[in-house]
């Protein structure tokens, strides 16, 4: 009997803890979210549960951004081998192609995670994807996302009209020309900055995170306005790995990875959701203003972001076809105007 079989029959009798033997396969796995991250730790219950799915033939250690190399630098990591996967968000590649921002995370386009993950699974996206992570050495299995992300803000943004001159915080790229077409006067500030900037008075909005992640963070203690759902940003996490890594795997093996990954996709999802929610709750009941803006407004920003979609498809063949396919669903589900 293999050590396979030895292991799932231990296992099915309860005599054999996870881990206890070594798995066939094992990899070293790089995540985009800090230990003790809500996200993470759903993650980590993900990648936690490859082993017993496999029968011991594959097991997943996963560890926390910047835990072997820059959240910059997973994608050559993974490539080189020194690192067999990644899963974090595709738009920190948009440096490389800029496809990688349209697919990635095109700013103010969905309005809930279940229509970007449409797209994903049958509009498109995952091809799209897979074929993008292939020119760069990589194998995509799937993605999903942490969900819609909330805004955060000290004064009252009620709609479009009220970004005119705000100073908020933004990463490079799509979300600061999308901020500055609606007038506001967006800053690219570090990770370990952006509290005490908003805290101190340095910008009065950023683009942060999810709604719970803002609030164990603490931000709705000195932001008092945030924007719930979100109007921006909802990223996709994708989970891509080496393809030699991904070659060696036996077929059941990859099948079984395939549809983990979308067991994952709608696990974290409906956690984070369900978590944002009772934070929103709590927040309330703080005295904190939750704003949620009308439909007419998510509209306005919506039309103007595709103006920067449409600049941005222009820098590269990849992201044009991206551009086409993310704006043809959006019209396919009514989020887009017909042409």
């Amino acid at each position: 009997m293999t050590r396979r079989w030895v292991f799932a029959a231990l296992l099915a009798a309860g005599l054999c803890p996870t881990g206890a033997l070594a798995a066939d396969e094992q990899w070293t796995v790089q995540a985009a979210t800090s230990a003790g991250d809500i996200a993470f730790d759903i993650t980590k219950d993900f990648t936690d549960s490859i082993e017993v799915l496999t029968g011991g033939r594959l097991a997943v250690r996963l560890v926390p951004v910047g835990g072997i190399v820059q959240y910059s630098e997973t994608l050559d990591a993974v490539a080189a081998g020194i690192l067999q996967g990644h899963i974090t968000a595709t738009v920190y590649f948009s440096g490389k192609d800029p496809a990688f921002a349209l697919l990635g995370d095109l700013i103010a386009a969905y309005e809930h995670p279940d229509q970007m993950l449409m797209f994903m699974r049958r509009g498109g996206g995952d091809e799209l994807l897979r074929e993008l992570y292939a020119s760069y050495g990589l194998h995509y299995i799937g993605g999903t996302t942490t969900g819609k992300e909330a805004f955060i803000s000290k004064i009252p943004l009620y709609g479009v009209a009220d970004f005119d001159g705000v100073k908020l915080r933004a990463p490079e790229g799509m979300a600061q020309d999308i901020f500055e077409r609606l007038g506001a006067a967006p800053v690219n500030l570090p990770a370990a900055e952006v509290f005490t900037a908003v805290e101190r008075g340095v910008v009065d909005a950023a683009d942060w995170s999810t709604f719970s992640q803002n609030h164990h963070l603490g931000f709705h203690n000195i932001a008092n306005h945030p924007i719930y759902p979100g109007i921006h940003s909802m990223p996709i996490i994708d989970f891509a790995v080496n393809p030699a890594r991904w070659d060696a795997l036996p077929d059941d093996v990859k099948s079984i990875l395939d549809m983990a990954v979308r067991d994952f996709a709608r696990d974290i999802t409906r956690r984070l959701e369900l978590q944002d929610l009772d934070d929103v709750a709590a927040a309330r009941a703080a005295g904190v203003e939750v704003v949620d803006w009308s439909g007419e407004e998510r509209q306005k920003l919506r039309d103007m972001a595709m103006g920067v979609w449409r600049d941005w498809s222009e820098r590269s063949p990849m992201a044009a076809r991206a551009y086409e396919a993310q704006t043809g669903f959006l019209r396919s589900i009514g989020l887009l105007a017909a042409e």
